[in-house]
């Protein structure tokens, strides 16, 4: 049983820095020139940059997205253990606050996968054109219900680390990371830079990796 919890708490993180990192190579190695990089950075929004990647080099962005739906599926059973490893009611209601905003991620990976559709079925232009002009309404989803439980993260992330410092189970550091966690980017088409690989992924790893850590080493103890 310590083994699957063991498991639960690194597999998740290490699949999404995995997403993470897939996605921003599939745009670093779409061949785009200064002057599209110019008038992507002149967009309001990552979308359009997102879809040429698509349209240039479709398996690798698409093997990001798809890592990175199945991260949000593997960090709700991370973040349950977490939550189970602090203990008490807090942490479970800052777990389902998290899990909430994993569930949104799950509607944007939907959305994500429209827009690639029409990409291929319509031609970038047209995809690009239609996902530019209704971006807001697709982000916010049907009565704003993906972006309101997407705010989970931020509200989770403060309740699991106050949980997590009254119980003593984490520290001023984990704390920290675990709050940094929670402000990792939401949305539809995102950019990944690679500042958000190696925060977002890192911090993941090293978070929930330490409490995997400190659970094998109080197993050995127990036995």
């Amino acid at each position: 049983m310590r083994h699957m919890r063991v498991l639960a708490l690194v597999l998740g993180p290490v699949v999404w820095f995995a997403a993470l990192l897939v996605r921003h190579l599939g745009v670093e190695t779409a061949g785009f020139t200064a002057a599209d990089r110019a008038r992507f950075d002149a967009e309001p929004f990552a979308a359009p940059e997102q879809l040429a990647a698509y349209a240039r080099n479709p398996e690798l962005v698409t093997a990001g997205y798809a890592l990175f739906a199945l991260a949000a599926i593997l960090l709700c059973v991370t973040v349950v253990v977490f939550a189970r490893e602090i203990g008490g009611r807090l942490a479970l209601a800052g777990a389902a606050l998290f899990i909430a905003s994993l569930f949104a991620r799950l509607y944007f990976s939907g959305v994500d996968l429209a827009a690639f559709e029409l990409v291929d079925r319509t031609g970038l232009e047209n995809a690009t054109e239609f996902v530019m002009s209704a971006y807001v309404d697709l982000s916010y989803g049907l009565w704003r219900v993906p972006v309101t439980a997407s705010a989970g993260s931020i509200a989770g992330a403060v309740v699991l680390a106050i949980a997590g410092w009254r119980a003593k189970a984490l520290g001023v550091v984990r704390c920290l990371l675990l709050l940094s966690f929670g402000w990792v980017f939401m949305g539809v088409l995102k950019e990944v830079d690679l500042a958000t690989v190696v925060h977002g992924g890192m911090v993941a790893i090293v978070l929930f990796g330490w409490s995997a850590v400190n659970s094998e080493k109080r197993a050995r103890i127990i036995f």
